[in-house]
């Protein structure tokens, strides 16, 4: 439930596992990020704080809880693609709690507040609603990170890797708080994004575990259809997502068909001839983004999945055999990513 937030009291409740990230010994807004107490020896940031500016990764960072006292952390799991890290600590201050995770993501309007270390000014918290929600945020590495939550919080550098707060339930005398959302970027004045926690929960607990999460690849690159794409390819409505090209294991055969040609239409250049994908598993997919969001949150590598099709005009279930993901190598572009623009 959201209930009106006491913002002094959630910055004293909350402010203690809130944690400053320092990479490279590096004070400052380009060396700097936050994170938050997952669990008890864990802190939870993003892939890119833990990232020096070369590229490299590094294994150790140093960390600054509110207390003033200082901790050495070692990364000891990332994933390019949500742009989660895991970082593990001994010792960690007494007053420093594990925040928990919302169990559903929030719903705009919500109120919610940023803490962190922007332009590596520790300890500091900005408030806002929740604006909008099933964002599709793109990276740098070509992929685009589904279920993102859009919020008018400021967000600046050094907030990255540190919780979006919501207020649980409706007592006043003691009152509790939730993670709605593992800040990333920002974009423009009034527009950040956080990671949500519905993909917070899939993603970290193998990264404790295992070090990385293994992405389900359904090596398809896809087009929202939109009533000039569906006019194009002869469709009799907008529904579904395109599959503009596709490749089996290994470059050999796919399971989808990829699209055959572009034609000019209404001044644009579309792709025409390929499968349209409706749904997943018996779950209607309506955009790229929910396609995104059901292969990360509901498949493994390996899992075959019954995908619904309209196949030159004719409806068709496919049994397709998940992958997984590669690695991220630098700033290739991947398939399953659609055509994003970096947002750093």
């Amino acid at each position: 439930m959201s209930t009106t937030i006491d913002f002094e009291g959630l910055y004293r409740d909350v402010i203690p596992s809130v944690v400053s990230v320092y990479v490279g010994g590096h004070r400052r807004a380009g060396g700097a990020g936050s994170a938050f107490v997952y669990d008890d020896q864990h802190l939870v940031t993003n892939e890119h704080v833990v990232r020096l500016a070369n590229g490299s990764d590094t294994s150790r960072v140093e960390l600054r809880f509110a207390d003033g006292s200082w901790r050495v952390g070692d990364v000891v799991g990332t994933d390019a693609y949500t742009d989660l890290a895991v970082v593990a600590v001994d010792d960690l201050p007494a007053d420093a709690s594990p925040l928990p995770l919302a169990t559903q993501n929030p719903t705009p309007g919500r109120q919610v507040a940023a803490l962190g270390n922007p332009l590596g000014l520790d300890g500091s918290i900005s408030a806002g609603i929740v604006s909008g929600a099933n964002r599709s945020l793109p990276t740098s590495n070509g992929f685009a990170i589904p279920d993102v939550v859009q919020t008018d919080a400021p967000i600046n550098p050094g907030n990255s890797g540190g919780p979006l707060v919501g207020r649980i339930g409706s007592e006043e005398s003691d009152p509790t708080y939730e993670v709605v959302g593992v800040n990333r970027a920002k974009q423009g004045d009034n527009i950040g994004f956080a990671v949500s926690p519905a993909i917070a929960t899939r993603i970290v607990p193998d990264l404790v575990t295992d070090g990385r999460y293994r992405h389900s690849y359904l090596r398809a690159r896809t087009l929202d259809v939109t009533p000039t794409v569906a006019e194009a390819n002869d469709l009799d409505a907008p529904r579904g997502v395109l599959v503009v090209d596709a490749v089996g294991p290994d470059g050999g055969s796919a399971f989808l068909n990829g699209c055959r040609d572009v034609v000019a239409h209404g001044g644009v250049e579309i792709p025409v001839g390929g499968d349209v994908i409706v749904a997943i598993e018996g779950n209607p997919v309506r955009t790229h983004e929910e396609l995104m969001r059901y292969l990360i949150t509901e498949t493994s590598p390996g899992e075959p999945v019954a995908v619904d099709v309209f196949r030159d005009g004719d409806p068709a279930t496919l049994v397709v055999e998940l992958d997984e993901r590669p690695a991220v190598r630098g700033r290739d572009r991947d398939r399953d990513g659609g055509s994003p623009i970096p947002i750093e």
